[in-house]
């Protein structure tokens, strides 16, 4: 899979986040998507090869490899990654149906560039619940398929074909365990972020419409104050059209 891509798409989303949301994406591809092209893919290279079984019955080494990983985890990072960076499309997506519709108007339909206003905004507002949603699940997930996020050097395994209850031994579990607790902080640093950028964006627009209320009861008072000031300062404060009918009457006036 080129990674580069993916990398590509997502950047043209960059320039409509806030700086939260650029912050979100510098994490997910130093930390994440670096250390799992770098590091990790490496680590769990020859995973199947390297789990041993005491014991010499054919087919059970498969079995119970199967049983105790049965989803590598490397490739469930990798879909991980996949499926959290895929709500930022839809912003690209979004972007793309913008600047089509406004060639085919031949007119400005946005404020200007970079910045999310009207169906912009709550697509961007749509995917960061769903990544939320993506990054949670496949944390309850990993958690669940392995019994937590510790790797064990031994497993007890007693499925057919296996004759009895055999100690099976997975390789470098120090050092996976190392990594998955690495992926699954960086995972949880994301989540954060995503949550602290929604609330960012919730509280701001709550601001705008406290601010549009406000102005609202505003302009019938300011709209009642010129009348009255006129009103006070006779007709030298008058409007000119008060002060051309002074001037006229003045002239009709019998010497």
């Amino acid at each position: 899979m080129s990674w580069m891509l993916l990398r590509d798409l997502l950047s043209g989303a960059n320039k409509y986040s806030t700086g939260i949301g650029r912050i979100w994406l510098a994490v997910v591809f130093t930390f994440r998507l670096l250390v799992y092209m770098v590091a990790a893919e490496h680590v769990w290279k020859d995973e199947q090869k390297e789990f041993e079984c005491n014991v010499r019955q054919p087919g059970c080494e498969n079995v119970c490899f199967d049983y105790f990983f049965p989803i590598s985890q490397v490739r469930l990072w990798a879909l991980q990654l996949i499926m959290v960076s895929t709500p930022s499309l839809l912003v690209v997506l979004h972007v793309a149906y913008r600047e089509g519709r406004e060639k085919r108007h031949r007119k400005k339909l946005s404020v200007s560039l970079g910045t999310m206003d009207g169906g912009l905004w709550y697509t961007y507002l749509t995917s960061l619940i769903v990544k939320i949603g993506f990054e949670i699940g496949f944390l309850v997930l990993f958690y669940k398929l392995y019994d937590g996020f510790r790797v064990p050097d031994l497993m007890k395994c007693a499925v057919e074909p296996c004759p009895n209850t055999v100690d099976c031994f997975t390789s470098k579990p120090t050092e996976k365990t190392i990594f998955t607790l690495f992926m699954v902080t960086t995972s949880c640093l994301c989540t954060v972020l995503n949550f602290i950028e929604l609330s960012f964006l919730f509280l701001k627009c709550l601001l705008k419409c406290c601010l549009q209320k406000y102005c609202k009861r505003l302009k019938p008072s300011v709209c009642e104050c010129p009348p009255l000031r006129y009103a006070e300062r006779g007709e030298a404060g008058a409007p000119r059209l008060l002060q051309g009918h002074h001037s006229a009457s003045a002239i009709s006036t019998p010497q």
